[in-house]
């Protein structure tokens, strides 16, 4: 499939720029591969669809206030930084993206807090892209807490507020390292995942950092050229076996988001089972694809021309997706980020 199959036209009223009220009070759309039926629920409705003997599989990383604002010595300019992933924790070492990236160059300080916090560029990385070294002997993740601001994708046109500490995370979320929230994840509430596991079902957990990768643009019309940018993710033993036993047991694997499905289907045995994992993957997902473990997927409405799309129409079927993004737009469902979501059966 080429990259132009993947557009589609979207009203800009229908992108979500706040969450819903409650988080499980979104919309639900439940598409059925089998019977290619289409319907729209609640999301709290998702429970019924669980049955003894699943097993849900989230991500849990959590995502810090990855956005600062600084000053540049000498000028006084107003530098923004992303922060992307840390490089070397002894070091304080991390790649960046900075904003305006022509009044940064090697060898500047720039400064934050009032000038608690100093940071020197290091290197270039990309025309927008450095590495940089904090100089500080303070907790960084702590000063994030304090000077930051949640890194709320670009389509979301306002600030960051007090609110997207919190609902810019999912109720699960524990190990830091994301620039970007498992946006499928979003919609559970405590409540929720407790009436899902009364019913019987195991829930186990990934992690995935998700990067900037998520939001970058494919460039290529040929897909196999394509290349992911890698992310770290890790699967526990425990993990592995309590998926794999549901397999066995010819349970569904009911699995929240692309970021975990990218998770599991970067570790698998050739028999179709999870490995325990530590490292890096740069696994791109595009039609035709054949899903190893994953059964059942949860996902939110993604962008056009989006390598999350392709790993939904991979999962789905291209035409019954894409008929469904058609019907949503039709229904004014809310889209991508802080939207609404997809049960894929």
């Amino acid at each position: 499939m080429k990259l132009s199959d993947f557009k589609y036209p979207l009203p800009r009223n229908l992108i979500a720029k706040y969450p819903a009220a409650q988080r499980d009070a979104s919309k639900l759309m439940v598409v059925n591969r089998t019977n290619e039926t289409i319907e729209i629920k609640k999301f709290s409705d998702i429970v019924e669809y669980f049955k003894k003997g699943d097993v849900l599989v989230l991500n849990d990383t959590k995502v810090f206030p990855a956005r600062l604002f600084g000053r540049k010595e000498k000028t006084n300019a107003k530098i923004e930084f992303l922060l992307l992933r840390e490089l070397n924790k002894e070091e304080k070492l991390w790649d960046v993206i900075v904003e305006p990236a022509r009044k940064v160059r090697i060898g500047n300080k720039v400064y934050f807090d009032d000038g608690r916090l100093v940071c020197e560029i290091v290197d270039n990385t990309t025309s927008r892209g450095r590495t940089i070294r904090f100089i500080t002997n303070e907790d960084l993740y702590k000063i994030f807490e304090r000077i930051g601001y949640m890194p709320l994708p670009h389509y979301i046109k306002r600030e960051s507020e007090e609110l997207d500490k919190q609902r810019y995370q999912t109720v699960y979320a524990k190990n830091v390292g994301s620039v970007a929230a498992p946006t499928a994840g979003l919609h559970f509430t405590k409540k929720l995942l407790s009436q899902i596991e009364n019913k019987g079902v195991k829930i186990a957990y990934v992690t995935l950092h998700i990067g900037l990768g998520t939001f970058r643009k494919v460039e290529v019309e040929d897909l196999s050229k394509h290349k992911m940018d890698s992310e770290y993710f890790e699967i526990s033993e425990a993990t592995a076996k309590t998926i794999n036993k549901t397999i066995e047991n010819k349970g569904n694997v009911f699995v929240c988001g692309t970021s975990t499905v990218r998770a599991l289907e970067s570790s698998v045995t050739t028999q179709g089972f999870v490995k325990p994992f530590k490292g890096w993957t740069d696994k791109f997902i595009y039609p035709p694809y054949s899903f190893k473990v994953v059964n059942k997927m949860i996902t939110n409405f993604h962008l056009p021309e989006s390598t999350l799309l392709m790993m939904v129409c991979a999962f789905g079927g291209y035409d019954l997706i894409m008929n469904a993004y058609k019907k949503a737009i039709k229904e004014g469902l809310r889209f991508y980020s802080y939207g609404d979501a997809m049960l894929i059966l």
